[in-house]
């Protein structure tokens, strides 16, 4: 009965661990497509993201700041046990991560001879 508990909690920790691992990975992904439009002339999409972009001393700088804060917020999700708001998060990265990089290989495509 013990032991059983114990993989419960176990499991469930394991879980909330990828969550966050998952959300990370989330955020570098979205930093490197931001990166890769920014690469092509492309301006950012998001106007709080473009605006500490436009008053940070570089460009990079300000979007890195943003992702730093991003992280900040997903670390205090998941120490706060807002697990399902974490899921939530992660799913609206994943569907902004997949459809940076359609528009990234829309463009492409355009551009091949």
């Amino acid at each position: 009965m013990v032991l059983s508990r114990l993989n419960k909690v176990s499991n469930r920790g394991a879980y909330v661990n990828q969550l966050l691992i998952q959300y990370s990975y989330l955020q570098m992904l979205d930093l490197l497509t931001t990166f890769a439009f920014l690469l092509r002339g492309i301006q950012e999409g998001n106007p709080m993201v473009r605006f500490a972009m436009r008053f940070s001393s570089h460009p990079l700088g300000g979007l890195l700041a943003v992702k730093m804060l991003a992280l900040g917020l997903g670390i205090y999700c998941w120490r706060c046990g807002r697990h399902r708001l974490l899921t939530r998060i992660n799913i609206l990265f994943a569907i902004v991560v997949a459809w940076n990089l359609l528009a990234l290989i829309a463009g492409s495509l355009g551009t091949a001879v």
